[in-house]
């Protein structure tokens, strides 16, 4: 069986499973609790034991840069993804690294079971977004790795694989086990991807992933401050209006995430 083949059955994997989970556990979100209490969430509580993944990922990263005995390591991996793809590319990361976090805004209100309705998803959403854009943006413009096809010197960490990762956390701590299982397996064909169309180092995925999910803890964590500032735990006083302005390193784009909801 070749690649495309083997991607397609995954992708096709990947659908029933978001389409079984939906249909089995649902509640809407406009028979959902107005507003969660803040003091009774436990996702929102900051754990110094949450910090261990996220930190251990980092690092194994880190340590893969300019790192001799990791250097033989990166370009073997290297090396059997380019004897694997003989050069062909794989466009859908393009794309697929945006699904996790779309998901995780919209499928509370198609029906999923969420621990928290639109507006502090909305929020979380936003904070995550720009802790995406200063931590992995600060990485990239602070560590010069070069690429392994050569285009550019801002490898580390993984842009896109970040990102997936960062919704794919976010959909495990909101809904139910099966729908987060099935976003980090998006999040981890995004990394492969990168992997597949020489365009990341294997630290750079494995750093992109802790970053990532360190990204969407912090928008948990923020969201109890956010609460109090837009007046969330009020029942009926919900207006909210929130930006997140962000610079893509790879694209040299700049851009600005927005949410309003009354």
């Amino acid at each position: 069986m070749n690649v495309k083949s083997n991607i397609k059955i995954w992708l096709l994997a990947v659908m029933m499973g978001v389409s079984g989970v939906s249909r089995a556990q649902y509640m809407p979100d406009s028979v959902r609790t107005a507003c969660c209490d803040t003091y009774s969430d436990p996702t929102t509580k900051f754990k110094p034991t949450q910090l261990i993944l996220p930190g251990a990922l980092i690092a194994v990263g880190a340590f893969g840069i300019e790192n001799g005995w990791f250097g033989h390591i990166k370009r073997d991996v290297r090396d059997e993804f380019q004897t694997m793809s003989h050069g062909h590319q794989i466009k859908a990361d393009e794309y697929l690294q945006y699904l996790p976090a779309a998901g995780y805004l919209v499928m509370g209100s198609i029906g999923v079971r969420a621990k928290h309705n639109f507006k502090e998803r909305a929020l979380v959403t936003v904070t995550s977004l720009a802790s995406y854009g200063i931590l992995a943006g600060g990485m990239k413009l602070c560590i010069h790795e070069r690429r392994p096809d050569g285009v550019g010197n801002n490898s580390f960490p993984s842009g896109h694989t970040t990102l997936a990762f960062m919704g794919a956390e976010l959909i495990r701590s909101e809904y139910p086990l099966g729908v987060g299982i099935t976003a980090y397996a998006v999040a981890c064909g995004v990394g492969f991807m990168r992997l597949y169309n020489d365009r990341h180092w294997i630290n750079d995925v494995i750093a992109g992933a802790g970053v990532g999910i360190l990204c969407a803890r912090i928008g948990y964590w923020m969201l109890p401050v956010w609460r109090k500032v837009f007046n969330l735990d009020r029942r009926g006083c919900c207006q909210v209006a929130a930006i997140a302005p962000f610079y893509d390193v790879e694209r040299r784009a700049a851009g600005a995430s927005f949410v309003a909801c009354f």
